[in-house]
């Protein structure tokens, strides 16, 4: 039982200190790392543009799986550029509505990966994904500037 416990204990420190999506999206910190930008703005902008293109290619009937497992890991990277941007522009309102707007991405993402099998029910939560992910897009340049 004592084993059984340390187990749990150690994996859950483990969760902790490496967090959640390095462990279960190791290609999440590639991802980071390829959108690297001068700032954590333009990260974000650049992991935009690569959701995108996975936003794109997961409509594809046959290929979607790949494009998926991007769009994830990508999302994820995005969650971690969140964290790069400077402080006095994580007190701006604009920031704030770019997190608002990433919440409701997640919201949606969540409901796209129940439904990623039917094509239809992917085709419409992908276009609300696209639709958010512009808005966030055009947030992101009002706060670079």
């Amino acid at each position: 039982m004592r084993s059984m416990t340390r187990l749990v204990v150690v994996v859950s420190v483990l969760l902790g200190l490496t967090g959640c999506s390095y462990l279960f999206y190791p290609r999440a910190s590639e991802y980071l790392e390829r959108a690297k930008g001068a700032s954590g703005v333009e990260t974000m902008l650049n992991l935009a543009t690569m959701l995108d293109a996975s936003t794109k290619a997961a409509r594809s009937p046959e290929k979607y799986q790949t494009a998926m497992d991007d769009l994830h890991n990508q999302f994820h990277a995005l969650k971690d550029a969140f964290c790069q941007v400077t402080e006095q522009q994580a007190k701006t309102p604009t920031y704030a509505k770019a997190a608002m707007i990433n919440k409701e991405m997640w919201a949606i993402f969540m409901r796209l990966g129940r439904h990623r099998t039917d094509q239809a029910s992917r085709e419409v939560y992908l276009d609300l994904f696209a639709k958010r992910l512009q808005e966030l897009r055009e947030t992101l340049q009002v706060l670079k500037s």
